[in-house]
């Protein structure tokens, strides 16, 4: 048994797409890199004062395009004539001069403009898959994302059987983004398997980690993408509804992904007979409850279900009975945004990138000690250091690399001369050091790792929902020791307690927050133990 090939009525939206933009009569464009980390510098002012500058020209687009993930480099702007030519803009000020700008759309340049900041640098050692068009795209625009082979992927699957998208997804290797690595196709597998009438599909965008900021970029810069993930993985697990959940606090991602939302939907993208497929997947956007432990699934579905933010007992697991009490499969916002490109290209070329356990690229948010801060795609197996020194151009010049906090609250630190560990699931080091969603905060050796630990430990008290006594008890006692260690004022008995409590508490919480709160204390303690307690030795 076969499904009509969906690809024709993929081809009308494309053909509305190129109609629409042979009509347009703006030649010349430019992209105003405006996501939440630029917008800490002036990217909304700068994108407001361009619209104004070029009122009444109809030949001129001004576009509220994504960061590219050249955090570091933010405000950019990027102006493209009717020739191709390309002049790049960085550090743009709202309060600052803008006649380059000017100057650029109106060919006044001898030559075009080129960035400033080591773009070239940064972007070499990636692998642009995810990232691709990010920065100068209009993220609202279903047009821009069609242009560029947009919800073809879609096309593609609805003209594929469930199981036959399952099972090029499970030989594609697509392990989820989340933290846990689990194999995504599983999940939907699992769902299939349940005899229900209703299932669901959660998109997890609340990444309400510290240090971590891949979904909002991806989302600002692209929602369409994650969308048609969304709706190929409903597909497959048989859900007729998706619900992305975002952070409660991410303003503008949420922005973005209703306003693409709004389009899919005008277009036949999502809601009722995908594509004259005869799958119907309502779609709907819904705001994190706040707090760090919504990111963990049951949390995520009682808030969804207006209940405790806290999690459930399991079994049962979510296939089983999630949202509603219905099957439901949850996934990370990075992890759908793969599945467009898996089927356009095949499972082979997605497992030509990175390990043959761990397939394709990892999204990295690389913030502290590094010239070059950001968020960073590289091939799965790059090591720690290859991001640090090569993306991140190491740490600015007069300092020390000291060591490296990898994967947020939930991991550890990893000294200097730790780092050639490779990104990869699991353990990086059986310190308790784990990848999680791809956070990496540098050090130099002026920062004290105890005060680190004791930071990311009081981190972990403060976002603990209180429902199981281990962690409600102990993160606080773990925080309270680590900052009598931090502050030179350890006893006798503090280094042997903080052991334990971080064992108990790993082994006896209820969900991830406690299970993984102790990999702070065990990884300091691996790496800086000597240095530490009432008699250390220097």
């Amino acid at each position: 048994m076969t499904t009509p090939d969906r690809r024709s009525s993929w081809n009308a939206v494309r053909d509305g797409t190129l109609q629409r933009r042979a009509g347009s009569s703006a030649s010349i464009r430019v992209a105003v890199q405006w996501g939440h980390c630029s917008q800490a510098v002036g990217a909304e002012e700068v994108h407001r004062r361009l619209i104004q500058s070029f009122q009444g020209r109809n030949d001129v687009a001004v576009v509220a395009a994504g960061c590219d993930g050249a955090c570091f480099a933010a405000t950019q702007v990027i102006v493209e004539l009717p020739d191709g030519t390309e002049s790049f803009f960085d550090h743009v000020a709202g309060d600052g001069d803008l006649s380059e700008i000017a100057a650029a759309v109106d060919g006044g340049m001898p030559e075009r403009v080129r960035p400033k900041a080591d773009l070239e640098g940064f972007f070499s050692a990636q692998h642009i898959a995810l990232m691709e068009g990010i920065g100068s795209v209009d993220p609202a625009s279903l047009d821009d994302y069609v242009a560029g082979s947009g919800y073809l992927g879609l096309a593609e699957a609805l003209s594929m059987l469930p199981e036959a998208v399952v099972a090029l997804v499970l030989d594609a290797g697509l392990l989820g983004r989340g933290g846990a690595y689990f194999p995504a196709a599983r999940k939907w597998q699992a769902a299939r398997r349940v005899n229900a009438i209703r299932r669901h599909l959660v998109v997890n965008a609340e990444e309400g980690e510290p240090g971590v900021f891949k979904d909002r970029h991806l989302m600002e810069g692209n929602p369409h993408r994650i969308i048609e993930g969304a709706v190929i993985a409903a597909y497959a697990a048989g859900a007729g509804n998706v619900v992305i959940y975002v952070n409660a606090e991410a303003d503008l991602s949420a922005d973005r992904m209703a306003a693409a939302l709004s389009a899919a939907e005008a277009a036949g993208l999502v809601g009722d007979d995908v594509l004259g497929s005869g799958f119907d997947c309502a779609v709907t956007i819904r705001r994190g409850a706040g707090g760090y432990v919504c990111g963990e699934e049951t949390t995520l579905l009682n808030t969804v279900e207006g209940r405790r933010r806290e999690p459930r007992l399991r079994p049962p697991f979510p296939t089983d009975a999630g949202l509603y009490g219905e099957p439901t499969v949850i996934n990370n916002a990075e992890t759908l945004a793969n599945l467009p490109a898996i089927l356009r290209g095949g499972a082979r070329r997605f497992g030509s990138v990175g390990l043959n356990e761990a397939r394709g690229t990892r999204l990295v948010s690389l913030s502290g000690a590094v010239r070059r801060p950001g968020l960073a795609e590289v091939p799965m197996g790059t090591s720690v250091r290859q991001v640090i020194d090569l993306v991140g151009g190491g740490v600015p010049e007069g300092r020390t690399l000291g060591f490296a906090a990898v994967g947020g609250p939930s991991s550890g630190l990893l000294p200097a001369s730790e780092l050639d560990v490779p990104l990869r699931p699991g353990m990086l080091h059986s310190s308790g050091v784990v990848m999680g969603a791809g956070g990496i905060t540098v050090f130099d050796d002026q920062v004290s790792p105890a005060e680190v630990a004791a930071r990311l430990s009081r981190y972990n008290a403060a976002e603990s929902c209180g429902k199981c006594t281990p962690c409600r008890e102990g993160t606080p006692r773990i925080a309270e020791a680590l900052d009598r260690v931090a502050a030179g004022e350890t006893g006798e008995n503090d280094i042997r307690d903080l052991r334990d409590l971080a064992e108990i508490v790993g082994a006896a919480s209820l969900c991830g927050l406690g299970q993984m709160a102790g990999n702070p204390v065990t990884s300091l303690l691996h790496f800086y133990g000597d240095t530490l307690g009432p008699n250390p030795r220097r």
